[in-house]
């Protein structure tokens, strides 16, 4: 039975609204925790937050048994590992062993307490939070934030950038491999478990598929896949691929036969259903692009056999060729909170314009939206001008004498300066994990998205907390001297 948090303290153990943070540190950690406090000591604030989680955690949930890692819990360690931009192992020695994250979490550091966290509870207690739990506790943050800064009307602006999913620079050679040792290896999963026959000799297929994909990936580098050799070294490799595919097909077939209630051995069978079709797949792209010199359509290409949702994008950014990943779209105002992201798959920045300013405007007081050219169309200009008093959307190509007035406009022009502000927020952004997600799955890609935005605003609110203690501290010290 999970709880929001521990009510009744232990020896020693100081209340979460009392505890004295670091007021000059320039680490990330100490202004999310002032933020998480600040969550814990406001109690409309808390009471909003904790229902929102007890609704996503605690639904349907019997109301008895073991006590498991409380709400509160949940909630600081998915925050402090973004904020930190940390994987599990290293939030697995934060929990047990950083004082000041284990006083957060109602942990005195009085005798000896024993209290450890495991790291396949770490893992298994984050994943339960969505993107939609979140980016609802992320809107209460940013109006608080608000109340502190007692704002009137906001200056929004809107850009994109590349989220990088966690995988390696695609080629149809290793993804060729990568189907072939992925088949290989839950081929010898099932075997173990189906006692199939056949694949005794399964690690010398995966020695001889691996070299093979070595000397081809070797032998067609540069102008190598139009000599001989480098042409034969690929050929080898496809027909030794083929002879694996004709093997895992009679090893399908004498598998789909057998019934059998392991949902793990369901599950693994469906896996290799899938690499399988990777494989007779990229089999037949190596051989149109490598032998009869192809030019493959995009559409048909792959980029990730492990993130399939991976997209191949040109920004032409100097020095960066190409980025693997999902296009980011946020909106940040001027006090750079971020007021709500939108992930784009299959998507590009004109595609999101109308939908995400829509969904801004609808929920928050917006004075101006400003965008990039990136998001121009006329039918966008047009939707979106009616709806917000000033709007910042730089024309493609040439102007004609309306345009040329609208972007001479002092309000058009001095918002547009302050629009450069938005990578500024990008780059804090990738500083608290989102540059590249370590998590696997289009739903975990997700969340680690949302947990990363809830992060990155706590640090927000919490600076302007923390400014607030260092003037109240300032003040104190003032009168104590006068005194």
């Amino acid at each position: 039975m999970r709880k929001r948090f521990s009510i009744q303290y232990e020896l020693g153990a100081t209340p979460i609204e009392k505890l004295e943070l670091p007021l000059r540190s320039r680490d990330e950690l100490p202004p999310v925790l002032r933020g998480l406090q600040y969550i814990y000591s406001t109690p409309e604030l808390n009471r909003r937050v904790f229902a929102l989680l007890e609704e996503k955690i605690l639904s349907g949930v019997q109301e008895t048994g073991r006590n498991g890692m409380s709400l509160w819990e949940i909630l600081v360690f998915a925050t402090v590992r973004l904020a930190l931009d940390c994987n599990y192992d290293r939030l697995e020695h934060i929990a047990n062993y950083d004082n000041l994250v284990r006083l957060f979490l109602g942990i005195p550091d009085f005798g000896n307490n024993l209290k450890r966290y495991s790291l396949q509870s770490l893992k298994d207690n984050v994943r339960l939070l969505d993107e939609e739990t979140l980016d609802q506790i992320n809107e209460l943050v940013v109006s608080s934030g608000y109340r502190l800064k007692k704002n009137d009307g906001l200056n929004v602006k809107v850009d994109s950038y590349v989220f990088e999913t966690n995988v390696h620079f695609p080629t149809d050679l290793n993804l060729l491999y990568d189907a072939a040792r992925k088949c290989i290896d839950l081929v010898n999963h099932l075997r173990r478990e189906l006692d199939l026959a056949g694949w005794r000799k399964y690690k010398q297929w995966r020695r001889r598929i691996k070299s093979a994909h070595r000397k081809a990936a070797k032998g067609a580098k540069g102008f190598g896949k139009n000599t001989v050799l480098g042409q034969q070294a690929v050929l080898d490799y496809l027909m030794l691929a083929k002879q694996l595919l004709r093997k895992l097909e009679e090893t399908l077939q004498m598998i789909e036969p057998l019934e059998s209630d392991k949902g793990r051995i369901i599950n693994k069978y469906g896996e290799l259903q899938y690499y399988y079709d990777h494989l007779s797949k990229h089999i037949d792209l190596v051989h149109r692009r490598l032998i009869f010199k192809e030019i493959i359509p995009h559409d048909e290409k792959v980029f990730s056999l492990f993130e399939p949702h991976t997209e191949w994008i040109k920004k032409g950014k100097i020095g960066v060729t190409v980025e693997l990943g999902l296009r980011i779209a946020i909106a940040t105002d001027q006090y750079g909170f971020i007021l709500g992201h939108r992930v784009m798959a299959k998507m590009s920045d004109v595609d999101v314009a109308v939908p995400f300013s829509q969904r801004l405007i609808s929920g928050w007081n917006i004075d101006s939206i400003s965008f990039d050219k990136g998001f121009w169309s006329p039918d966008n200009f047009k939707r979106i001008e009616g709806c917000v008093a000033h709007l910042v959307m730089p024309k493609k190509g040439r102007l004609n004498k309306t345009e040329q007035d609208r972007e001479r406009n002092k309000t058009f022009k001095a918002l547009r300066r302050q629009h450069s502000a938005v990578e500024s927020n990008i780059n804090c952004l990738e500083h608290h994990g989102l540059n590249r997600c370590p998590d696997k799955g289009m739903v975990a890609f997700s969340r680690y998205t949302s947990i990363g935005i809830l992060a990155y605003n706590l640090h927000k609110l919490g600076n302007i907390l923390l400014e607030q203690d260092r003037k109240k501290l300032s003040k104190n010290n003032e009168f104590l001297k006068a005194a």
